[in-house]
């Protein structure tokens, strides 16, 4: 089942598209990068992966149209993580939810705000968090306070984000791997690299976020 749902989020309503399998194996929420939004084709991609492999997902826009019209807002990272706590505690709180074990894949900068908020959050809402391509660099100062086990998965051709993961990498004290894919630049648009990247994805959600099943109400998020 899928629904497009507007999400109260500290003053401002974001548009949101959720997708919830009837045995739901956890629930993936989505924090795209700057530019970007829940329509991005590489996160709607990673997220059918996870979608045909059982996960639950939450795919929304971090900010509101008129607010994306300011550049600087879309490098906001204190902003965009308050709004992803925010995103994070409504659908925690929407019933056929609440028990699914939650993960973040994050973008780009999603990857810092996806950080950030889970150090905030904490294990208790969120299990573990994934990120693509990511600047987990700017998030340097909550890094060594991340409990959950974390992914970063970065292109081979990307050099210069290699060696900003790589620095992230040593400050994160939690169950972590750096995977760099071999042939890959920053959006994964060689031949199958996309591909490739979902699947370690797919694989470290299925190991860190599914400890069980439970069976989903035919009506959600009503």
């Amino acid at each position: 089942m899928k629904k497009e749902v507007d999400i109260p989020a500290n003053g401002v309503t974001l548009k949101g598209d959720v997708h919830l399998p009837e045995d739901a194996r956890g629930l993936v929420i989505f924090s795209h990068g700057s530019g970007s939004s829940r329509l991005s084709p590489r996160n709607r991609f990673v997220a059918g992966v996870l979608e045909a492999n059982g996960f639950a997902t939450l795919l929304f826009d971090l900010l509101t149209p008129e607010e994306d019209l300011h550049y600087k807002r879309r490098f906001d990272i204190e902003l965009l993580t308050r709004r992803l706590v925010s995103v994070s505690h409504w659908i925690h709180g929407q019933r056929n939810f609440t028990a699914l074990n939650k993960g973040f894949f994050g973008a780009s900068t999603g990857a810092a705000s996806a950080l950030r908020a889970a150090a905030i959050l904490g294990p208790d809402i969120i299990k573990t968090v994934v990120s693509r391509g990511g600047r987990p660099d700017m998030a340097m100062s909550s890094l060594a306070t991340v409990e959950v086990p974390t992914l970063l998965l970065v292109g081979g051709l990307d050099t210069q984000v290699i060696e900003l993961n790589e620095q992230a990498y040593r400050k994160l004290h939690c169950v972590k791997e750096l995977k760099v894919i071999l042939g890959a630049s920053h959006l994964f648009e060689e031949s199958g690299k996309l591909e490739q990247m979902a699947r370690y994805a797919n694989k470290w959600f299925l190991k860190y976020l599914y400890r069980y099943q439970i069976n989903i109400e035919k009506e959600f998020l009503g």
